[in-house]
């Protein structure tokens, strides 16, 4: 009798611990059953990824959470968390009406303005908006016509698919019709080949802007995080971070952090603009 009763009690242990590790009790807060924070996947716009990863590294220091970033473009971005692949999508520019349609979430996290620049020899300062757009669209092809050296203009940009393309387009009203003579897939790559080829123009992240490169003013105002704040420098977007409705919480809470004033701190650490 003792031994019956002694091989029931082993056996109601062990139905317990398995209950235990079946339970979704310990998934609360977006923990695994073991209380780990969950990974967070974040993929999407190369614009966004110093800020992706200036979050994740400040919110894993504060939470143990592990963030992963992957860069591929705004479009790659959106369509990863619209198919699951990730938990959150950066897409550096407003959401087209289709990809509204399908009813994820939007959380702005900050403001980036887009500088247009030429390679650090050219003599131009400043553009209009009017003659910036015959630039991107084919009309005017030489610098000699904007009061530049007589030298051919060499337009380069983004790839399809690129949020910063689509906002630059979109900003001033030419999408679908840019000349370029490059489509490059990367910030960091618009910024060397202008940088390196003579008369080249582009467009990178305000963020992006350094020495090698020339930012122009656009209608007499620089290129700065304080004129696009204020709206007097007129080409800027919002930095957007998609996720599914039914997202986790770990997604949820890391999102509310990212717009918190803790948050907002490293935004402004990186010369973006916060929505605070």
């Amino acid at each position: 009798m003792k031994k019956i009763i002694a091989l029931l009690a082993v056996a109601a242990i062990a139905l317990t611990a398995f209950a235990g590790c079946g339970s979704d009790a310990g998934d609360q807060g977006g923990s695994s059953a073991d209380g780990t924070p969950k990974t967070i996947k974040m993929s999407g716009s190369t614009s966004m990824e110093e800020l992706a990863k200036g979050f994740s590294e400040a919110y894993g220091e504060k939470t143990g959470a592990t963030i992963t970033v992957e860069v591929g473009g705004s479009s790659v971005g959106f369509k990863n968390v619209a198919e699951g692949v990730s938990d959150i999508g950066n897409v550096s520019r407003d959401l087209k009406d289709d990809e509204k349609a399908k009813g994820l979430t939007e959380t702005v996290v900050a403001i980036d303005g887009i500088a247009v620049i030429a390679n650090a020899q050219n003599k131009v300062e400043d553009l209009s908006a009017d003659q910036l757009k015959k630039i991107f669209t084919g009309e005017i092809t030489n610098w000699k016509e904007v009061g530049g050296e007589d030298a051919a203009i060499v337009v380069m940009g983004r790839e399809a698919g690129s949020g910063t393309r689509g906002a630059f387009e979109e900003l001033l009203g030419i999408e679908d019709a840019c000349k370029y003579a490059e489509e490059l897939n990367e910030t960091g790559a618009v910024k060397t080949k202008v940088s390196s080829t003579a008369g080249a123009i582009g467009y990178v992240s305000m963020s992006a802007l350094d020495s090698t490169v020339k930012g122009l003013r656009i209608d007499g105002v620089e290129p700065t995080e304080e004129n696009a704040k204020s709206g007097s420098y007129s080409l800027k977007r919002p930095f957007v971070m998609v996720s599914s409705p039914n997202a986790s919480q770990a997604t949820k809470d890391f999102l509310a952090w990212a717009v918190s004033d803790e948050g907002q701190e490293i935004v402004t650490h990186l010369k973006l603009i916060s929505i605070k």
